[in-house]
């Protein structure tokens, strides 16, 4: 993929060469002189220019490009960035940062954001997935079909411990993706059973978080959610 990505600090940096690693063509978009280091990501190509000018994208031809990436420091930066991408250059994905959990709401696809990419969440995320056994945690939200990715850690009294993936009425909008046990990855089939200590991996609509939660847990989890202040 040819991918864009406007920010050449530390983050977008990392980015673009994990992206160049995995056998992608990456551009660099940097309005600051003294953040132009090209010695530093070499195989990048990199472009001394203000993200937020449409001109300057132009130039860039942004258009050819199949992501967009706002990785700045600056969250106006990268909604602006993220809304020109999407509407004037018709990028088909567009990813932006979050760096202020605040101003995570402004960050849908009204901004021509597809996937918003929160720093607090994502940590508070790893920390409650390390240690929350019989709830539903929410690790990433993907914006443009306000879909989620969750996850639960079966306790041994979930309902379905013991049985077949396809003996559990998983709600329509989720998908259970995947099913990490121990040191493994498994790829779920129907007539995998699931074992206590299982963290299943789901992709679901915001919708359908209760309902997941209470097949796999039991309603009285959904019920005990829904009660929380």
């Amino acid at each position: 993929m040819r991918i864009a990505i406007a920010g050449a600090g530390n983050v977008g940096r990392s980015i673009a060469q994990e992206l160049i690693d995995n056998g992608h063509q990456v551009m660099l978009i940097e309005r600051q002189p003294k953040m132009l280091r090209p010695d530093r990501v070499p195989a990048a190509d990199w472009v001394l220019a203000d993200a937020c000018e449409l001109a300057s994208l132009e130039e860039a031809n942004v258009a050819g490009c199949d992501v967009v990436v706002a990785a700045t420091g600056d969250d106006k930066v990268n909604l602006v960035v993220s809304l020109l991408a999407k509407t004037e250059f018709a990028v088909p994905r567009v990813v932006a940062r979050v760096n202020r959990a605040e101003n995570e709401w402004l960050f849908t696809e009204q901004w021509g954001v597809d996937v918003a990419v929160s720093k607090p969440r994502v940590m508070a995320a790893l920390v409650e997935e390390a240690v929350t056994v019989g709830d539903l945690v929410r690790l990433m939200t993907f914006r443009q079909g306000e879909a989620n990715l969750v996850e639960i850690t079966l306790p041994p009294t979930a309902p379905y411990v013991g049985q077949p993936i396809h003996a559990v009425p998983i709600p329509r909008d989720a998908a259970l993706v995947a099913v990490l046990r121990g040191k493994r990855v498994l790829v779920p089939t129907p007539d995998d059973p699931i074992e206590a200590g299982d963290e299943l991996v789901f992709v679901c609509t915001a919708e359908v978080e209760d309902e997941v939660r209470a097949v796999i847990l039991g309603p009285e989890s959904a019920e005990r959610h829904r009660g929380r202040p």
